[in-house]
């Protein structure tokens, strides 16, 4: 069975490159990926389907059904880029100012859509549905919810669900899955620090937020280094602090922002409560007062053991098993959480890191893709979802 789908990838190689380099000189940011859809869509009436455009936004759902029964398999792939200036100095360089896929998604979509040509040549043979979801707004976690909001999976009952993320992080046609907890839950606040404005030269008349802010920055550590069992992980990171207009004036306000990161639920809920009540605490002991607002991203990505052992065997097949790897959980978050919330499924890492060029680290302004990883995901992407509409199991751990 894989011999048959290293062709096919193989076959589609060229195509699966010239897609990705031409969505990497367009780049389009969450929610206004557009452009993105329209390739999408194209794409896939190419090869016969009838896709759901402008899902959520600017996502796009296609179902391939065989007719013959079988599981439903979920397919998912991101489709933003990022705020960030491309610095790179390649043909095929971000043409739109500020805006760069800096992270991958280019890739994954273009696999994606390979992966979709590549099972339908063998669609008198598959059994069950396929559904190929393509997806918004990633890098804000934000798309998944507002596909599923808007229907995306209406209708549909789903067995299986399968993604992947190129990596940078390891080197090429390296595949690294973990069971379990494999990626952080991602949630943002914003603190509201409100003082008595007045003369920096009289500070005791006034009450400085300045100051309270800071107190909350280094109070808010001790969520992290001496509150949480040392054998858990999480993340507080303030990431933004704003306030002030001149150097002798003690400003009225200043605001806090930044990000939690956990893995177990009863974590995540701890630290919203506990923020909230050290924030306004520091303030209040200062006489000042404290607005907190808490936003929710996705919550943690796990993966399926049995999922996991199954994209295992298919992948040691296709590229031996001292290269298929285990790695540590991150505190990277990604809302591909809430696809597999639908059904079990795997979240699986492509390395694409193949030297200099292809070695600087996600979201950084020369990061690209060691494009040889492409028809390597192709491949295991598709024998993978092949394997799971046949019912093939994997061999025990």
């Amino acid at each position: 069975m894989t011999d048959r789908w290293h062709d096919r990838a193989r076959a589609l190689e060229e195509r699966t490159v010239a897609t990705r380099r031409d969505l990497h000189a367009h780049p389009e940011i969450a929610f206004e990926e557009v452009r993105t859809m329209g390739v999408i869509e194209a794409r896939l009436r190419e090869l016969g389907l009838s896709p759901r455009a402008g899902v959520g936004g600017t996502g796009v759902v296609a179902v391939w059904d065989s007719g013959r029964p079988g599981p439903t398999v979920l397919v998912r792939a991101d489709m933003d880029a990022l705020p960030v200036a491309d610095e790179t100095t390649t043909p095929y360089r971000s043409t739109v100012e500020g805006r760069n896929h800096a992270c991958g998604h280019d890739g994954h979509v273009a696999v994606a859509l390979s992966t979709c040509e590549a099972l339908l040549t063998e669609a008198d043979v598959l059994r069950g549905r396929l559904v190929f979801v393509f997806q918004p707004a990633e890098e804000i976690v934000r798309g998944a919810q507002a596909m599923l909001d808007d229907g995306a999976l209406e209708g549909i009952s789903v067995d299986h669900v399968v993604g992947l993320h190129l990596s940078s992080m390891h080197p090429t046609g390296v595949i690294a899955v973990r069971e379990g907890p494999a990626m952080a839950a991602a949630d943002t606040f914003t603190i509201r620090v409100r003082g008595k404005g007045g003369h920096a030269a009289k500070p005791n008349e006034t009450i400085d937020p300045v100051v309270i802010a800071a107190e909350t920055v280094l109070a808010l550590q001790t969520l992290v280094s001496r509150e949480t069992d040392p054998v858990d992980q999480a993340v507080v990171s303030v990431t933004r602090v704003e306030g002030g207009s001149a150097f002798n004036i003690i400003p009225e306000r200043v605001e806090l922002a930044g990000t939690i990161r956990t893995f177990l639920p009863e974590t995540r809920e701890r630290l919203w409560r506990r923020l909230d009540e050290v924030a306004r605490g520091v303030a209040t002991l200062h006489g000042g007062s404290a607005e907190v607002e808490l936003s929710a991203g996705s919550p943690a990505v796990v993966n399926d053991p049995v999922a996991t052992d199954h994209l295992r065997a298919v992948a040691r097949r296709i590229v031996g098993e001292e290269r298929v790897i285990r790695p540590n959980p991150i505190m990277g978050g990604d809302d591909m959480a809430l696809w597999l919330a639908q059904a079990p499924g795997t979240y699986f890492f492509v390395g694409a890191q193949g030297g200099e060029d292809s070695a600087w680290p996600h979201h950084h302004p020369r990061f690209d893709l060691d494009e040889r990883a492409l028809p390597v995901a192709v491949e295991v992407l598709s024998a993978a979802t092949a394997a799971l509409l046949s019912g093939e199991s994997p061999p025990p751990s």
